[in-house]
């Protein structure tokens, strides 16, 4: 008897998180802010890449602010930090992943029209991010090399909830045994078409991608943000 209970709570909470998700993107699209949600399994080298984005994009000019989940500690924040842009922690104290409210709450004392792209770290997690809409414009999964080439059989809702996947830890797919085409091959299989980019933060491999990318975000928002 307790199952449907239980089922209806988790519907409730999760139709509070969409609307206020809804309210949260219409929000950002007024201000013209492209924000990108990034999520992973523990050690996918989410920080590593994240910290090099962030670095590279201040550098060019850009505005740029990032919300970064964890469990405990502030040492990714503090992390952050070191590419020169404003960073916020978010502990979520045993919650396995990121919530609309927490970044509402978090978002204070912003001005968000001062910022081009807003980065959403995701607590460390394939499965509980996968439902809960932060209001961001765009879901980027992080897939290290080192983690072999069937994760995205394994955890399909966050792949085919995503909107581009990233591979990482490039530089070490030879050491690896990595095998490219069978990882390719599983991605899509989960999510048809998904663009697909092979990074490395330490070595810089793939940044130029990537930003084209986001610049093309970019523009898709601004073209919303005129429109409303």
């Amino acid at each position: 008897m307790e199952k449907p209970r239980i089922l209806e709570v988790r519907q409730g909470i999760l139709k509070k998180n969409d609307q206020l998700a809804g309210d949260l993107r219409g929000r950002f699209h007024n201000a013209n802010i492209c924000v990108i949600d990034l999520v992973s399994s523990p050690g996918a080298g989410k920080t590593a890449f994240l910290e090099e984005t962030l670095r590279r994009l201040n550098e060019q000019g850009f505005k740029v602010a990032a919300l970064v989940g964890d469990l405990a500690t502030e040492n990714d924040a503090k992390r952050l930090e070191r590419s020169g842009v404003p960073v916020r922690q978010i502990e979520t104290h045993g919650i396995c992943h990121l919530e609309a409210e927490m970044i509402e709450r978090n978002l204070e004392g912003w001005d968000l029209e001062e910022l081009d792209f807003l980065f959403i770290e995701n607590v460390g997690n394939l499965v509980c991010p996968s439902s809960y809409d932060l209001g961001e414009d765009a879901r980027a999964v992080l897939h290290a090399v080192t983690e072999g080439e069937d994760k995205p059989l394994k955890y399909p809702t966050i792949f085919n909830s995503s909107d581009i996947a990233i591979i990482t830890k490039i530089d070490l797919a030879e050491v690896c045994e990595f095998d490219r085409e069978a990882c390719y091959e599983n991605i899509h299989a989960v999510r048809p078409g998904i663009p697909i980019l092979e990074t490395s933060g330490k070595k810089g491999i793939g940044f130029d991608e990537w930003f084209a990318y986001l610049k093309d975000l970019k523009k898709g928002v601004g073209s919303r943000a005129k429109a409303v």
